[in-house]
């Protein structure tokens, strides 16, 4: 398991930029909202920790994961000063072929919404087979795929800002 060797939670602060002048979006799947809620603080806590401040995050909530592409894109397209967006959701395996058609459904329209926008979009969707999975990704013994997918963030805006010219 890539996890299982790493906890999801550890950064080097000081390798990371400083994200107080960057601007955050993060959009939330409700489903499996104890996983998406602890997600979703360990990715508003890694970027306060990392300079960033709390009026520069804004959440929007979505009803499910497959959700999060157009609730990327429309913030994408509602907010021109947001530097990176966090698309956070959690899908567990169930009996039915649903799970993978969600799981490649979200996986392929983040992609291509990082194709087609300006706007960095950070795949930070677990897809477990269990739920204790989940939980021990969303700030259990694995860490927090939350706090990892806000260092992606953090580091992809500057990217984003030192790549224009």
């Amino acid at each position: 398991m890539a996890t299982e060797n790493k906890n999801l939670s550890t950064y080097d602060k000081q390798s990371i930029p400083n994200a107080k002048n960057f601007r955050f979006g993060m959009v939330v799947s409700e489903w499996n909202e104890t996983i998406t809620e602890g997600m979703f603080q360990g990715a508003f806590d890694a970027i306060l920790d990392c300079g960033g401040i709390k009026e520069n995050i804004v959440r929007w909530n979505v009803p499910g994961s497959f959700e999060l592409i157009y609730g990327c894109k429309k913030m994408t397209q509602s907010f021109d000063m947001l530097d990176a967006i966090i698309a956070i959701g959690s899908v567990i395996q169930g009996e039915t072929k649903h799970f993978d058609f969600v799981c490649d459904g979200v996986t392929q329209g983040i992609k291509d919404l990082n194709l087609q926008q300006d706007i960095p979009v950070i795949f930070c969707v677990l897809t477990d087979n269990t739920l204790q999975q989940a939980i021990d990704r969303s700030g259990g013994k694995h860490g927090n795929k939350g706090t990892e997918a806000a260092i992606a963030a953090i580091k992809m805006a500057q990217l984003r800002k030192d790549a224009k010219f």
